[in-house]
């Protein structure tokens, strides 16, 4: 133990070597002595129980600090609650730091890699099952909305929808051409390629035809329409959310959802069955120009073997999906758009989230349907 005559800064009461008497000052100054005196007093091994600070003299927050390790965190923040002959701003001082001591986390203890593996796929799980409701939810909602304004042709919102057609499918055209044009001549190669070596090279032409009437034209227009579109739709929204011009649409007693999503999921439902078209057109086409340029097959004979062999009902179940993928993927887009929290950062997460889920349920639904033509034989 120290003596008590060779110590300024702490010294044990003489009747009670657990009750410490602080005085000088407890200041950056004297940091180095201050740290060599804690360190003493701590290694003798005694627990102090009281202290008495009345005679302490300047104090900030490096002493305050060092006084905390010497005496523990509950008795300081005892001694500023129940020290009332202290000064407030030094009680305040010692409570805050004697506070922020205690809040230092503590090692967590290590668990098992499968038993960390199983928690996070449980976690993402029911992440996954929360997403699958709210999609839902908000489906079923956009329904109860479309039903209504069936009853009610006069609350369709005609100069949004048109608006919505022009971004969505005008604007997209030329994209869509030319992707599919490339598409069917690249399986033009492909099919050439192959079917050489079977002396069937004729066949070709069936091979663009089925691809093209039954999967890739909708399939890439759909998959265009996830990137390009379904983003847009989330961050249009988003950015609405952001700047609380959806709160003051409901301020003015109007519904969100009439004026912000029906209309898009409408415009959506009109404009991808005709780009899907479109790309049927535009992707037979590209075929058609490489069999003409590489096998020798005309423009008349191509037509001639579209016409005996596929049958219309191919592009009726291309066509089919159009709908369904159309509504899915608006759907998807502003439903990630509602869930922006407000700040920019938040508008990028939920439109690369709104691409990606739309992408994946788009092959997901195209993989169900071939599943279950298959089984019906069509």
């Amino acid at each position: 133990m120290p003596d008590a005559t060779d110590n300024r800064f702490a010294n044990p009461a003489p009747d009670d070597p657990a009750h410490l008497v602080i005085q000088g000052d407890w200041i950056l100054e004297h940091y180095a002595e201050l740290r060599r005196l804690v360190q003493r007093l701590r290694n003798t091994g005694t627990r102090y129980v009281q202290a008495n600070l009345q005679q302490i003299g300047r104090l900030d927050t490096a002493g305050g600090q060092l006084l905390t390790e010497l005496l523990g965190s509950e008795l300081i923040q005892q001694l500023a609650t129940d020290a009332e002959s202290l000064p407030e701003e030094r009680r305040v001082l010692l409570a805050r730091i004697a506070s922020s001591l205690q809040q230092d986390p503590e090692p967590q203890p290590r668990h098992n890699a499968v038993f960390e593996l199983l928690g996070n796929v449980g976690k993402h799980t029911l992440i996954q099952y929360e997403h699958v409701r709210t999609l839902l939810a908000f489906i079923g909602l956009t329904l109860v909305g479309m039903a209504g304004g069936l009853l009610r042709p006069g609350t369709w919102r005609l100069t949004s929808i048109v608006a919505q057609i022009e971004q969505i499918a005008l604007n997209a055209v030329a994209i869509v051409a030319l992707l599919t044009f490339m598409v069917g001549a690249v399986i033009a190669f492909l099919g050439a390629t192959v079917l050489a070596d079977f002396g069937a090279t004729i066949y070709t032409v069936d091979l663009i035809a089925f691809s093209f009437l039954r999967e890739f034209a909708v399939l890439l227009t759909a998959i265009l329409m996830a990137g390009r579109t379904a983003s847009a739709f989330t961050a249009q929204i988003g950015s609405m959310k952001a700047n609380e011009e959806i709160d003051a649409i409901r301020t003015l007693g109007l519904n969100p959802l009439h004026i912000l999503v029906i209309p898009r999921v409408i415009a959506m439902m009109i404009s991808l069955p005709v780009l899907t078209f479109i790309g049927m057109l535009s992707g037979m086409l590209g075929g058609a120009v490489v069999c003409s340029l590489a096998l020798d097959i005309s423009p008349t004979m191509f037509l001639n073997i579209l016409q005996q062999n596929v049958a219309v009902q191919h592009f009726y179940l291309g066509m089919a999906k159009a709908p369904l993928f159309a509504f899915l993927i608006a759907i998807i887009g502003c439903m990630e758009g509602f869930k922006v929290s407000g700040s920019a950062e938040s508008v990028g997460e939920h439109t690369t989230s709104a691409v990606v889920q739309s992408i994946f349920v788009v092959i997901l639904m195209d993989a169900l349907a071939a599943l279950f033509f298959m089984e019906m034989d069509w």
